[in-house]
């Protein structure tokens, strides 16, 4: 549909990952970034998008009834490029793409499905243990992430925890979970609920400046899926404003189940203006979430 809107040529490569779930994004991402790296003086064009209409629950099962209320449509799209002559209009340069996959975990690929109920109507179904298992896939994830961002210090602190747990054992020492706040200014948490939003912040002791803008795309736009991450950049980048050289975590969950991380750095201030948070009221929102603890 895009190459023939655009009226793109017939050499232009085409991929399409439909069902790669809600961390599908950074998915794309990595597989552009690997393209960039084999193709010289080359543009990938990025689209993530979210259409629940293929995907309504029309049935009565409660736990397959709860997607129908997260998910919204949504849609961004991303142009990456290896060619010199864009590096001085640029916005971000990619750092690092951490993906995590537990799919060898029954419980872990079963945890978000599509499947039938007993009257034969398909939905997607999500278990109870989906947020042990995004515990344990965020746990996997930040473990590769960490020497690859985190101060020497911080490195440092979690190997000596690592080494005592190992010698005393885990239960008598609680695990050391590293400050990621000294390796970004900005997190871009998706917005797979007010649930998965909580946990996060307190499982790496974000404060709330980290998490307001998923709080914000949340609440606006409900779960656009794979596209989230960008609707929160995009609201960082309206209503809080990027300065050059500031690091940007991009963290995103998936069936499978998966959790993937993105880095980028800003290589010049930026304060675009995006028209998705166009008069959006930050102390409305505060308000309503104060009223429905």
């Amino acid at each position: 549909m895009i190459m023939n809107h655009f009226k793109m040529s017939s050499n232009v490569i085409n991929y399409n990952l439909g069902g790669m779930g809600c961390s599908a994004g950074i998915v794309a991402v990595d597989l552009a970034r690997q393209m960039l790296q084999l193709l010289p003086n080359t543009y990938v064009l990025v689209v993530s998008t979210e259409n629940i209409t293929q995907n309504w629950y029309f049935g009565n099962t409660k736990s397959m009834l709860i997607p129908n209320c997260l998910f919204r449509v949504g849609g961004a799209a991303m142009l990456l490029s290896n060619k010199r002559m864009d590096a001085w209009r640029s916005k971000y340069e990619l750092q690092h793409v951490v993906r995590t996959h537990l799919a060898a975990n029954d419980a872990a690929f079963n945890c978000v499905v599509e499947q039938e109920d007993a009257e034969g109507t398909r939905g997607v179904k999500l278990s109870k243990e989906l947020m042990a298992i995004a515990g344990e896939a965020l746990k996997a994830n930040i473990t590769t992430l960490g020497p690859l961002v985190l101060p020497i210090s911080e490195q440092m602190l979690f190997a000596a925890n690592l080494l005592v747990r190992k010698t005393l054992g885990k239960k008598r020492m609680r695990p050391y979970i590293p400050d990621f706040k000294l390796a970004f200014e900005h997190v871009c948490i998706h917005t797979g609920g007010r649930g998965v939003i909580d946990e996060i912040e307190k499982q790496l002791s974000l404060t709330p400046e980290y998490v307001d803008p998923s709080r914000a795309t949340l609440y606006r736009f409900g779960n656009v899926s794979s596209s989230s991450i960008w609707y929160v950049l995009a609201y960082i980048e309206s209503c809080k404003g990027v300065c050059k050289g500031d690091r940007v975590w991009q963290l995103a969950f998936g069936s499978g189940f998966k959790c993937n991380s993105a880095v980028w750095r800003a290589n010049r201030r930026i304060s675009d203006k995006h028209s998705a948070w166009d008069l959006f009221d930050h102390d409305k929102m505060a308000a309503d979430l104060a009223q429905h603890p």
